[in-house]
This record gives C-alpha cells, sequence and structure tokens, in this order.
C-alpha cells in the first residue's frame, strides 16, 4: 500500500525529509537505519498518520516508552486496549481488572519476561524493563502493523534479537527504527537509510553490503 506519496515531513514549518515515496506490502518488516536526528522519527510519524487513515489497526511502541509512572507494569499494559472500550470499562479494569483482560495482559508481560514485576510501579523499573513493558503493551493491545521507535535500545544484544523474534511472529508487518545493524538484519525484509534528511537507500535487506553501512554511518 502507498502510504506516502511525495510529500515533505517535517515539524514546525520546518523540513526534515523531502518528497517522501514510501509503500509498504502486508507481510513486509522494515527496518529504518541512521543515526539520531537522521529523521527516523519523523518517518514513524508520518507513517503512524498514514496507516490509521487507512483504518488498520496499529501497535506502537514510541521511543520514550510512554509509560505512566505511577501504574505497575500489569496496567500499563492493559491500557494498550483502552480505545477499545468504554470510559466506564477503562476506569473498571484500571481499579479491578477482569480476569480474562489480566491474564492477557500476564501473557504479554510473560513474552518479554516480566511477569514478576507486574505489580511495580514502571517509575522503580530500569530502562530496560519500561521498554519491554512498552513492548508488552503493543503486544497486548495487537493489531495489523507495529510501529516502533527504537524499541529494542535499552536491552542487551542478546534479548534484543529474542525480543524480535516475537515481534516478528506477533504482527504480519512491522516498521522498527533500529539503531544496530546485526538485529536489522535478522529481523527485516527490507531496510531503509536515512542520513542527513535524505533517504539514502531503500532495499532488500539481502542487499544491505558494508558500502551502504559505511554511506550510511561513516564520516
Amino acid at each position: 500500500m502507498q502510504l506516502l506519496d511525495g510529500v515533505d515531513l517535517g515539524y514546525g514549518g520546518i523540513a526534515v525529509l523531502q518528497d517522501v515515496r514510501l509503500s509498504v506490502a502486508p507481510g513486509e518488516r522494515l527496518a529504518l537505519l541512521g543515526r539520531s536526528g537522521s529523521g527516523k522519527s519523523t518517518l514513524l510519524a508520518a507513517l503512524m498518520d498514514a496507516i490509521l487513515a487507512r483504518d488498520l489497526r496499529v501497535a506502537l511502541v514510541p521511543q520514550d516508552a510512554a509509560l505512566v509512572p505511577q501504574l505497575n507494569a500489569l496496567r500499563n499494559v492493559l491500557m494498550g486496549r483502552l480505545d477499545d472500550h468504554s470510559a466506564f470499562y477503562n476506569l473498571r479494569t484500571l481499579i479491578r481488572p477482569r480476569r480474562v483482560d489480566r491474564d492477557a495482559a500476564l501473557d504479554a508481560l510473560d513474552q518479554v519476561g516480566l511477569v514478576p514485576e507486574a505489580g511495580r510501579a514502571v517509575e522503580g523499573l530500569s530502562g530496560g524493563q519500561k521498554q519491554r513493558v512498552a513492548l508488552a503493551r503493543a503486544l497486548h493491545r495487537g493489531g495489523d502493523v507495529i510501529l516502533g521507535d527504537e524499541p529494542l535500545s535499552a536491552v542487551d544484544p542478546r534479548q534484543a534479537e529474542a525480543l524480535a523474534k516475537i515481534i516478528r511472529g506477533a504482527f504480519p508487518t512491522a516498521v522498527l527504527a533500529l539503531h544496530d545493524v546485526a538485529i536489522a538484519r535478522a529481523f527485516a525484509t527490507r531496510v531503509i537509510g536515512l542520513r542527513n534528511g535524505v533517504i539514502l537507500f531503500d532495499l532488500p535487506v539481502a542487499d544491505l553490503d558494508a558500502a551502504r553501512i559505511e554511506a550510511l554511518y561513516g564520516r
């Protein structure tokens, strides 16, 4: 599906990416690569708007996790489905979750290895644990597409690889901004490289060679 067709992307009247054309086919897994400030977050935000406009269900893992610090991990995961229910249902869920909702949220936490932390306020968790709670919230939500802005940056490489496999199995289509080229190679079917506000390449992951990586990250 054609999501962006010759659009300029930015904020505050300043273009970060110009003349962006991007399609995403169902079943594709895209990795956005590039240094900080290259435009990955801007591109993800535009993709989010475009996908929602097509009435598809999106699960999001934002860069800052967007958790409620005072709530425990379980209740933060439950918030993944807030827009599926009425305000009254959601209030009851946050106070005393129904067993079916609680079990589903615990299953998501189990997938990311955080069931022992389910009752802890997220403000007391480490950065990696918070990131896993945000991922568990996305898993609990489910959807046609997952968008993630550096969703694996705060965990160690081995854990990142395991979590990437979970994402791959849970969502038919994915677009993730990643900082680890090895994880991108293992996860993605297609990679997009951004540098200085320009899409440097958009190609199958099998074509991501050393020369392109050097052009993306080198001086």
